[in-house]
C-alpha cells in the first residue's frame, strides 16, 4: 500500500518534513505532466465529493480540473445543495457521503467539521480551507517557492498584515516544519495565538527560528518572499475602518520592497486581492481610506517579481498531488524511516 494512501490531509501537521518534501516533488511532477500532455489518470473511476460551504475559485476550480486530469467525477455540493448542517448532522452527512464517494473535500468555517467528516466518513479527506489553517494552499505556496529558487534551504519568508488569520498560521507552521525561516509582521492584537505560537515551537525542524513583530522593516529585512493576504477574512465582523487603518502601514508597496534589500525577492498572494478598485468589495474599502489599493499595490502586484498567479495555477497541481497520493495506490514507500 502508498505510503500516503486512504490518509486525510486536515493541517498541516498531519505530514512531516520528508512527507511534505515528497509532495512538493510530485506536485512539480504533475505540473511538468500536464505541460508535456502526458495523462496520469491516476483516480479513473474514483467518485470525489466536494463540499463547500464557503465561495471559492481557485479551491473549487483546481479540486475540479484535478480530479478530471486524474480520471476521477468531481461533484460540486454547495452549501444550497444538501442538508449540510441544517436537516442532517455533519456526522450523518459523513457516513452518506463516505458510502457513496471515494474521497471528501470540504471548504467552510469550523475545523471541528472537516476533522468529523473525516473520522466519521472513513473515507480520505482534504481540507480546502477553514477558519484555523489553508493547508491545500501552503503546499502550493512551497511548492512555488521551490520552483522559483530552486530550494528552500536559507530562504526567509515574511507575511504581512493579519498574522492571526488561517494563512498566517499555516505559513508559520508548514514554512518552520520544512526550515524555512517564517517572520510575521503584525500589530501586537492581530499576532498569531499563544497556541499557535507553541505548535511553531514543537514542529520546527532542528535551527529553524521564527519571528513575530509589529516591526514592518524589522521583518522585511534579507526577506526572499513578501506574502499578504486581506485584511479582513470571509465572514469576520469587524469594525472595518479601524482594522484597515490599522493594517495600512503593513501595505506591500515598493517602499516595502526596496527594505528588504534583496533585489530576488518575490511577492506572493493566496488571492483574492485589493491590488486596485476593479472590484465592488475593495472599491468600496479603498475609498473608505482614499486610497488606490489595500494589501498590496498596483504596483507590486503587476510587477515581474509577483508569482501571485504561477501560485494561483500551482494549487491546482498541488491539490492534484494530493488527491493521487492519498486515493491512487501509488507507490510511494515509507518517507520516515
Amino acid at each position: 500500500m502508498s505510503h500516503f494512501q486512504g490518509r486525510s490531509f486536515l493541517k498541516e501537521t498531519d505530514f512531516t518534513k520528508k512527507e511534505w518534501e515528497y509532495l512538493i516533488g510530485f506536485s512539480l511532477h504533475l505540473k511538468t505532466l500536464k505541460q508535456q500532455q502526458i495523462p496520469h489518470p491516476y483516480l479513473l473511476g474514483k467518485n470525489i465529493a466536494l463540499l463547500f460551504e464557503k465561495t471559492s475559485t481557485r479551491t473549487r476550480s483546481a479540486f475540479t480540473v484535478a480530479a478530471n486530469d486524474l480520471g476521477a467525477h468531481p461533484e460540486f455540493l454547495g452549501k444550497a445543495d444538501i442538508q449540510f448542517g441544517k436537516k442532517e448532522s455533519v456526522a450523518d452527512t459523513a457516513k452518506v457521503l463516505g458510502s457513496m464517494f471515494d474521497a471528501i473535500e470540504y471548504r467552510g468555517f469550523s475545523q471541528s467539521i472537516v476533522e468529523e467528516l473525516a473520522k466519521k466518513s472513513q473515507v480520505p479527506v482534504w481540507n480546502g480551507l477553514t477558519d484555523e489553517w489553508h493547508p491545500t494552499q501552503m503546499l502550493a505556496d512551497f511548492m512555488t517557492i521551490k520552483e522559483h529558487f530552486g530550494t528552500l534551504e536559507n530562504k526567509v519568508l515574511t507575511y504581512l498584515g493579519d498574522g492571526r488569520n488561517n494563512v498566517a498560521n499555516s505559513l508559520l507552521i508548514t514554512g518552520v516544519l520544512l526550515g524555512v525561516e517564517v517572520r510575521i509582521a503584525a500589530p501586537s492584537n492581530l499576532q498569531p495565538s499563544a497556541e499557535v505560537v507553541a505548535l511553531a515551537k514543537q514542529f520546527a525542524a532542528p535551527n529553524t527560528s521564527f519571528m513575530i513583530t509589529d516591526d514592518l522593516n524589522e521583518a522585511v529585512l534579507g526577506a526572499d518572499v513578501l506574502y499578504t493576504d486581506v485584511w479582513i477574512s470571509m465572514g469576520e465582523d469587524v469594525d472595518t475602518t479601524a482594522r484597515l487603518n490599522q493594517l495600512f502601514p503593513y501595505q506591500v508597496n515598493q517602499a516595502c520592497i526596496e527594505a528588504t534589500q534583496n533585489e530576488e525577492v518575490i511577492f506572493l498572494h493566496c488571492l483574492p486581492a485589493f491590488h486596485d478598485l476593479q472590484t465592488v468589495e475593495g472599491k468600496t474599502l479603498a475609498q473608505s481610506l482614499g486610497v488606490d489599493a489595500l494589501e498590496v499595490t498596483d504596483e507590486v502586484f503587476l510587477s515581474p517579481r509577483s508569482l501571485v498567479f504561477t501560485q494561483a495555477e500551482n494549487r491546482m497541481h498541488a491539490i492534484k498531488a494530493i488527491m493521487a497520493a492519498t486515493l491512487g495506490n501509488l507507490y510511494i514507500p515509507d518517507l520516515n524511516k
